[in-house]
């Protein structure tokens, strides 16, 4: 079977990202043709070339359109118009495939997805990664009406004309039925993680880095992800500081890149018990999780936050660290429900601050947490298992 994939970020276990659709596509190339089409936007962004840049068997075909987390609206825009435009002239160029798979973000790779289905008429799975185009409206990206009014309509079109539709999150699924989909039409498919890569975060190589890190007898939080206009990062900062005012045994990893940088930076320099760590490559991350005792991720207390399926939530419980949310949707009714970790309310660093203290002051509790997040992740995180999933609703599509 010939599986046409439009996904604008390819990225590998190389880079600084979660590589999802790397483990993913790996499982489908064994035993299916796969074409990509994408971008060339991350391959510049390697930190190692421990991996190929495509699994085996997977067949690139890559536009030169430039995207970065702190690009105005107008160029985004420009990037996304650009790829559209592009997957849909590949598209209709490549060898007839049996089924195509669509990945948004953006929405606009959905659609050339959607377009090159319709001309070539073969049927399209469409893969929900966040809600467009309600994420951006609500970030104040598209503040005309006329536009918002014809993003959702370009959304409902898509749900509609998708064979199959694959949200993200439990929530994610609850919007897309509430936009009048039939529920035999989704599916659920976590985010997920590498368990494999999460094994090789073992004692030996998180003590190795401890001590290069000059952290022996320090307690670490960990924030590991984009400094992004949606993630609530001036909280996060100020609640560090002040912990870091009453317990100078914390230290408070900051790990990535994004709009809020400098101030991270900032507090860095002026505290510390603050640090900014520069971006590690996929296979790396696991041990910077289960170095630290405890691991944040945090949002904006906007209600279209809560179905987000963030990769550091299920890579910290990979690994056996326990985590905190900040956002009110199905992540904190996991972690409660599994009694791996523990919600905040968004936007409280006061409140986040006070938490973190009372769980550090509790290892034991804390290790209970984490092993019990590490089971949650063994039965219902695994990628691999994600994988054949997507490949039996691929192949039904294909069928149909």
């Amino acid at each position: 079977m010939h599986i046409a994939v439009f996904s604008q970020y390819h990225t590998n276990p190389d880079c600084p990202a979660t590589s999802r659709h790397y483990s993913l596509l790996a499982h489908l190339a064994k035993t299916h043709r796969i074409t990509l089409l994408t971008t060339r936007t991350w391959e510049a962004q390697r930190l190692t070339h421990q991996y190929p840049w495509v699994p085996a068997g997977v067949e690139i075909r890559a536009a030169e359109v430039s995207y970065q987390n702190k690009m105005g609206v107008a160029r985004r825009v420009l990037a996304f118009g650009q790829y559209a435009a592009y997957a849909v002239r590949e598209g209709l160029r490549l060898e007839r495939p049996d089924v195509i798979w669509g990945i948004s973000t953006p929405l606009t790779a959905a659609w050339a997805a959607a377009q090159v289905a319709r001309q070539r008429r073969v049927p399209w799975v469409f893969e929900v990664q966040d809600l467009w185009p309600a994420f951006p409206i609500a970030m104040g990206a598209v503040p005309t009406r006329f536009a918002q009014q014809r993003l959702f309509a370009l959304e409902k079109s898509l749900y509609r004309s998708a064979h199959h539709i694959l949200p993200l999150s439990p929530d994610m699924t609850r919007y897309v039925q509430q936009q009048g989909i039939e529920a035999d039409k989704i599916t659920t498919v976590l985010n997920g993680t590498d368990l494999p890569l999460a094994a090789r975060a073992t004692a030996e190589t998180v003590a190795a880095l401890r001590e290069q890190h000059q952290l022996l007898g320090q307690q670490v939080v960990l924030y590991a992800g984009t400094f992004g206009r949606a993630n609530d990062i001036p909280t996060l900062v100020a609640a560090a500081e002040r912990l870091a005012s009453e317990r100078p045994n914390v230290v408070w990893l900051f790990m990535g890149l994004g709009f809020h940088e400098p101030l991270v930076r900032a507090a860095a320099e002026r505290c510390a018990n603050i640090r900014l760590v520069p971006p590690q490559p996929r296979h790396a991350v696991f041990e910077w999780f289960r170095l630290a005792d405890i691991s944040v991720v945090s949002f904006l207390n906007l209600p279209v936050l809560d179905a987000n399926s963030p990769a550091k939530f299920y890579d910290s419980l990979a690994v056996g660290t326990p985590v905190i949310v900040t956002n009110q949707g199905w992540t904190k009714t996991l972690v409660e429900k599994h009694a791996c970790g523990w919600y905040v309310p968004a936007g409280n660093s006061a409140a986040l601050a006070t938490r973190l203290r009372e769980l550090l002051d509790q290892p034991q509790q804390l290790g209970q947490a984490g092993h019990n997040g590490q089971q949650v992740a063994s039965r219902e995180f695994d990628r691999q298992q994600i994988a054949a999933t997507i490949q039996r609703l691929l192949e039904n599509a294909a069928g149909a």
